[in-house]
Order: structure tokens, then C-alpha cells, then sequence
């Protein structure tokens, strides 16, 4: 049993070897996203100055959006806009965003490109294709195979999951659970 046990585990993680590689890479870039986002680069920025309403809520339409769009001649179509702070982002199709003080009226129009192998790798994180999903699930039933079968390849001496693992196991359990009840 051991000896089987062992070939599954290898060619399990053998198989998802690249992408294990581009989740953890991806991943760890992700929770720091605020701090540094390579998924695409601006490639051209174009400093704009814009007359705002009086009533500071008409910022906050579509109307408004797609008519100082047309004014700027932003080739691509509107796509959702959000207002955080004094902060008015719009994003367009085609990779364009634009950053908007809305006290000032200045703003900065970017036109990105998504960064080659890392910005595609990044994007397996945020895809909901339908075929991506099942996927990501056979995915996390690999990662299952490879833990369990993980447990049960050394059946003696010292260092078996039955003597030593299990308490690195629990303690990698209890340690995301206490971090889950102190920072949520």
C-alpha cells in the first residue's frame, strides 16, 4: 500500500506541479496588491482637467460619465465607475481607466496592457469561466489526493504522520483559524 500510495501522490502533484507553481506566485502577489499590481501597466497617460457640475451628486451618473467621455474623444466603451473618498474611477472596455479628484476636477486618463505570463497568471485567480471553475475544483480535489496520500507514505520510524504529523497538521490548522478570529 505504501508503495502506491507514493506513486499517486507523485504523479498527482507531478500533473499540477504548474499550476501549484502559478496559484502560489499569483497568490502571493495578490494579497499585496495594494502595495504592487504587475497584472497590466500603463503604456500611455493623458492628464485631464474637467468642469465639474455644482451638484456633487450628478458625478455619480452614467450620463454625466459618458458625456465628458465623448468630450476627451475615449474611443472605448463605458464600462462601471465607482466614487471612494474624494476619488472618481471610471473604467472602459479595452483596458482605459481613469482617476478623477472630484474637488479639483484633475485627473489622469491610463491606457494599460496587461503584463506578459504574469498578468495572465494572475488572471486564473479572478476568472469565473465556467470551465475554469471545474477545473479549479479537480484542482483542489488534487491537492486533497496529494495531502492525504502525503500522510500516509512513511508507515515507520519516527517521523509517520502517526507519531510527528499529525501535530504539524493541527498546528497548521489551528494557526489560519486563530488568525481568522483575531483580524475578522
Amino acid at each position: 500500500m505504501k508503495w502506491e500510495n507514493r506513486n499517486v501522490h507523485r504523479d498527482v502533484a507531478y500533473f499540477y506541479i504548474g499550476l501549484i507553481i502559478a496559484f502560489s506566485f499569483s497568490g502571493i502577489i495578490l494579497n499585496h496588491r495594494q502595495d504592487w499590481y504587475p497584472m497590466d501597466y500603463a503604456y500611455e497617460t493623458k492628464e485631464v482637467q474637467l468642469e465639474l457640475p455644482s451638484d456633487k451628486k450628478a458625478i455619480d451618473s452614467e450620463k454625466f460619465i459618458k458625456n465628458f467621455s465623448e468630450k476627451w474623444a475615449l474611443d472605448a466603451e463605458y464600462d462601471s465607475h465607482r466614487i471612494r473618498d474624494n476619488e472618481l474611477r471610471v473604467f472602459y472596455k479595452d483596458n482605459i481607466i481613469l482617476d478623477l479628484d472630484i474637488s479639483t476636477g484633475k485627473g489622469v486618463v491610463e491606457y494599460k496592457r496587461k503584463t506578459p505570463i504574469l498578468g495572465q497568471t494572475m488572471f486564473l485567480h479572478k476568472t469565473t469561466n465556467r470551465f475554469w471553475i471545474w477545473y479549479s475544483d479537480v484542482f483542489g480535489i488534487g491537492m486533497l489526493v496529494i495531502a492525504f496520500t502525503g500522510m500516509v507514505i512513511i508507515t515507520k520510524g519516527k517521523n509517520t504522520f502517526r507519531r510527528r504529523g499529525w501535530k504539524l497538521a493541527l498546528a497548521g490548522l489551528i494557526f489560519p483559524v486563530i488568525i481568522l478570529i483575531l483580524f475578522s
